[in-house]
Parts: structure tokens; C-alpha cells; sequence
């Protein structure tokens, strides 16, 4: 006689997957990006310096230039005759090379004249901050750090 044997299924008929090794390249994916990453110079580090709680008793020889941001972006210069000078029209444009090019003068002026070059800045309420911050490159890039905002403009432009 012949034996009849019944083939047993065996008991888990699920693969299994081990997912160690897959823990370890993603440990090392995340350390390969913390390493290669550059770390983005962000506006909060731009070496600005904060105005006085008072004015000083000697007004400045060289007047501060005044540069005015309209809501549309346009940014405008006063000049010491009282005269708006529109300095940049487009708004979509982050790089303000003119302005740029203005500063750079106002600082070479204030370098010559041994003194530090002002400049306050007046902002329309309804402004983009990303317009005022593009402002503020163009400032560090001149190496510009003695800024004042301002809400006033004077009586004799009205």
C-alpha cells in the first residue's frame, strides 16, 4: 500500500518585507541634504542699525535721502530741493539696480565728507513688504546701515 500524504499549506502564506535597510538610506538621504545645503542669507540678518529713542542735538551735515515706496511699487527719491524723482516704475522687478546706483553715490558723498550716509525710508501703507525688503537689499548692498522709517513727510511737500 502505497501512503497518501496531504501537503500542509504552511501556516503565514504572506511574504515578508524587512524594512531595515530602508530605514538606513533614508537616515543617510537625510544627512546627505543637511550637509550639501546652503544656508540662504535671510533678510533678518542684514546689519541695519535701529535709530535712536533720541534724536541727536547736531544736525547732520549731509541731509539723509529720503526714499518713498508708493502701494504700486514704484519707489521714489526726494531730492534736496523737494523735487519726487521716480527712481524704479516696475514693480515686478526685484533687483533695483538704480536705486542701487543712487545709493551707492549718497555713500561715496557721506565717505568723502567723513560722515555715514542717512537714509529714511517712507513706506505707503498698502505697500508690499516684499518691495520694502527689496528696498533694504539694495541698502545692504550699498553697505547703507543707518536707516529710519518714517510716516511724515515735510509740511512743504503738501
Amino acid at each position: 500500500m502505497a501512503r497518501h500524504r496531504k501537503i500542509q499549506p504552511p501556516d503565514e502564506d504572506e511574504p515578508g518585507l524587512d524594512i531595515s535597510s530602508l530605514i538606513d538610506v533614508c537616515f543617510l538621504l537625510l544627512i546627505y541634504f543637511l550637509v550639501t545645503t546652503q544656508i540662504v542669507k535671510k533678510e533678518q540678518e542684514l546689519s541695519t542699525a535701529l535709530p535712536a529713542v533720541a534724536p541727536s542735538e547736531t544736525p547732520p551735515d549731509l541731509a539723509p535721502m529720503l526714499i518713498l515706496l508708493e502701494a504700486n511699487g514704484s519707489v521714489s527719491i526726494k531730492n534736496e530741493s523737494g523735487v519726487v524723482e521716480l527712481i524704479e516704475s516696475n514693480a515686478d522687478v526685484r533687483k533695483l539696480s538704480n536705486l542701487s546706483q543712487r545709493l551707492e553715490l549718497h555713500k561715496s558723498a557721506a565717505d568723502v565728507a567723513s560722515q555715514k550716509a542717512l537714509v529714511q525710508i517712507r513706506v505707503d501703507g498698502d505697500a508690499v513688504q516684499q518691495r520694502v525688503t527689496d528696498v533694504l537689499n539694495a541698502l545692504a548692498g550699498a553697505k547703507i546701515t543707518e536707516i529710519t522709517f518714517t510716516d511724515l513727510l515735510d509740511p512743504e511737500a503738501n
